[in-house]
C-alpha cells in the first residue's frame, strides 16, 4: 500500500469517531459550513480521481444514503461538468436522502447526472455485473461503518470487486472499519482511496492494505487545526519522523559497541538464530555469540566466521563469562518448546539485560507471565492471541487495543507484526508504513529480532530502537521489491540493504 499525504508530515492518526465528533467543530473554527466542507471533499475526490486515472471518460458512482454518498454526488456533478459519462446508483429511496447529502443530490440532478435509485440492492447487481466502465467510485459507507454487512450488500461489493473496472473509494473502502482495519465480511478492494481531514488509523493496518490501495489524504485545509485540537490516538511512522542512530566515534572499538547473545535454534532448526545473528551483525552489532543446540553449531557458523558460539547447555551458558558482559540478548527464534528450550527460556528470564523475545519464547512467555520493562516482544497475531489468552480473530478485530494491552500486561515494548505493524509501550502506538507482501516468507521475523537487538545495543532507548528496526526491516524489503519484484524475496536478501540503511540513518 502506498501512502500519499497532501498535508504536512509527520502525521498523527485518529479514531474514526474522533473525526466524526470533531470535524464540525474544527470546520466552524475555520468559518466553513458543513455543506461547504462536503463540497470541498467532493472536489478533492474528483481532483484525485483525475490525477490517478488519466484520460478518464466513463465512471459509475455508487452512493449510500449518508454523507459519504453526498461526497459521491458532488464528484459525479463535477465529472459531468468535465465531460465524463457518469452513472450514479443510489442504494436508497430518494426520500431517504436528507440534509447536506440531499442538497448535493439535487445539484447533481440539476447538472444532468444520470441517477437511479435502488433501495432493493439486488436490483443493482445486474447493472454492476454487466455494465462496462473505466472506474467504479465507491461512495457507499463512510468512516462510521463497522460490523457485518447484510447479505445483499455483501453480494453488491463482491460484484464491484469482480468488475474489471478500477475502484476508487471515497474516505474508506466500504466494508472496512476505519477504526481498526478489520473486515468482518467483505470490503471494496480499491485501487485508490482518498480520505479526508485526518488519517484514520484503521486505514493503515490489519486487513486495510488489502483494500485501500494507494491512500491519499486530502486535509481540506483543516488538518493542521484538527491535529492541534484533537489528541491523536496513534502516530504514523514514515521515513521523515524516525529515531536516528548516532554517528560512531572515529575511535570506537568493538568493546564500546558491545556483545549481543542470540539464543535459539533447537535441533533441526539451525536457520532461525543464524538469520537473527547475521542480521544483528549487518545492523551494527560488533560481537554476536550464538547459543544453539550443539548439533547446529556447524550450520550456524558455516560461511559466517564472524559469528561466535556460546555453550549449548543452559547451565554452562549461565557460567559463560561473556554472558554477564552482553549488552542485550535475543531469545526465541527456532527455540522450540521442549526441555532444552524451557531451560534456556528460564535462564533468559533470570537476566537483567535488555531482551528481544520472539517466536517460541513468546509461547513460553504466555504460560509463564513474566513482566519486564526492558524487553521488546515481537508477536504475530497468533502469538499475540496466546499472550492475551484469546483467539486470533479477537486480536485482528482490535489490533490497537491488543498491542497496548500486551505492552501493559507484560511490560516493555510490543511490536504486533503484520501489514502496518504496530509498536507500543502500552500508552502510545506507532503505525509502521514500510514493507510489502513479499515479506510473507520464512525467516523475516528472525531477521527483525536481530535488527531490534542490534539497535538496542547502539541506542539509549528501546522504544526508539524498536521503531527504527521495524521501519528499516520493511524498507529493506521495499528496496528488494523495487529491484526484483515482491515474489520470492528471501529473508537473507535483506542483509545488504539493511547495512546500507543503518549507515544512511546514522549519517556515516
Amino acid at each position: 500500500m502506498t501512502v500519499t499525504f497532501l498535508a504536512s508530515l509527520p502525521q498523527p492518526a485518529f479514531d474514526a469517531k474522533q473525526v466524526q465528533q470533531n470535524e464540525a467543530q474544527v470546520a466552524q473554527q475555520q468559518d466553513i459550513r458543513m455543506y461547504d466542507l462536503m463540497e470541498h471533499a467532493g472536489a478533492a475526490a474528483f481532483s484525485v480521481l483525475q490525477q490517478e486515472f488519466a484520460s478518464l471518460r466513463k465512471i459509475i458512482v455508487i452512493c449510500g444514503k449518508g454523507n459519504n454518498g453526498g461526497d459521491g454526488y458532488i464528484l459525479a456533478r463535477l465529472a459531468q461538468h468535465a465531460g465524463l459519462k457518469v452513472t450514479v446508483f443510489v442504494l436508497a429511496e430518494k426520500e431517504a436522502i436528507v440534509g447536506d447529502a440531499s442538497t448535493a443530490l439535487k445539484l447533481a440532478k440539476q447538472a444532468g447526472v444520470d441517477i437511479s435509485f435502488h433501495p432493493n440492492i439486488s436490483s443493482c447487481l445486474h447493472f454492476i455485473e454487466n455494465t462496462k466502465t473505466e472506474v467504479i467510485v465507491d461512495s457507499i459507507f463512510g468512516i462510521g461503518f463497522s460490523g457485518v454487512l447484510a447479505e445483499p450488500m455483501q453480494q453488491l461489493i463482491e460484484k464491484i470487486n469482480a468488475n474489471v473496472a478500477k475502484k476508487f473509494s471515497i474516505d474508506v473502502p466500504s466494508g472496512l472499519c476505519a477504526n481498526t482495519g478489520h473486515v468482518d465480511s467483505v470490503a471494496v478492494q480499491a485501487n485508490v482511496t482518498v480520505s479526508f481531514i485526518a488519517t484514520k488509523k484503521g486505514l493503515l493496518t490489519g486487513q486495510a492494505p488489502n483494500h485501500v490501495g494507494k491512500l491519499v489524504l486530502a486535509d481540506l485545509h483543516l488538518g493542521q487545526r484538527f491535529a492541534q485540537s484533537v489528541i491523536a490516538s496513534a502516530e504514523v511512522q514514515t521515513e521523515y519522523n524516525l529515531p536516528k542512530l548516532a554517528p560512531r566515534k572515529v575511535s570506537a572499538h568493538k568493546g564500546d559497541i558491545g556483545l549481543l547473545i542470540a539464543i535459539g535454534s533447537n535441533n533441526g532448526m539451525p536457520g532461525a538464530i543464524r538469520m537473527s545473528a547475521e542480521a544483528a551483525l549487518r545492523c551494527g552489532a560488533s560481537l554476536v555469540s550464538v547459543a544453539c543446540h550443539a548439533d547446529n553449531h556447524g550450520l550456524v557458523i558455516a560461511g559466517r566466521p564472524e559469528l561466535m558460539l556460546a555453550p549449548s547447555n543452559a547451565e554452562q551458558l549461565l557460567l559463560f563469562p561473556r554472558l554477564a558482559k552482553a549488552k542485550a540478548l535475543i531469545i526465541g527464534p527456532g527455540l522450540g518448546q521442549d526441555a532444552w528450550a524451557l531451560a534456556h527460556f528460564n535462564l533468559a528470564m533470570s537476566l537483567t539485560q535488555p531482551l528481544v523475545v520472539d517466536a517460541d519464547a513468546l509461547v513460553l512467555l504466555s504460560k509463564a507471565q513474566y513482566k519486564k520493562d526492558n524487553w521488546v516482544l515481537t508477536p504475530h497475531p497468533g502469538e499475540a492471541a496466546k499472550l492475551l489468552g484469546c483467539d486470533i480473530e479477537t486480536i485482528e478485530q482490535d489490533r490497537f487495543g491488543a498491542v497496548k494491552k500486551i505492552a501493559s500486561q507484560y511490560g516493555g515494548i510490543c511490536i504486533l507484526k503484520g501489514a502496518g505493524s504496530l509498536i507500543s509501550d502500552g500508552k502510545s502506538v506507532w503505525i509502521n508504513t514500510s514493507g510489502n507482501s513479499g515479506m510473507a516468507s520464512g525467516g523475516m521475523g528472525d531477521v527483525l529480532s536481530g535488527i531490534i537487538a542490534a539497535l538496542i545495543v547502539q541506542m539509549p532507548n528501546i522504544y526508539a530502537a524498536a521503531r527504527l528496526a521495524v521501519f528499516i526491516h520493511g524498507q529493506a524489503a521495499d528496496i528488494i521489491a523495487k529491484q526484483n519484484g515482491s515474489r520470492g524475496i528471501l529473508a537473507s536478501d535483506l542483509f545488504l540493504p539493511l547495512q546500507q540503511l543503518v549507515n544512511r540513518d546514522s549519517n556515516e
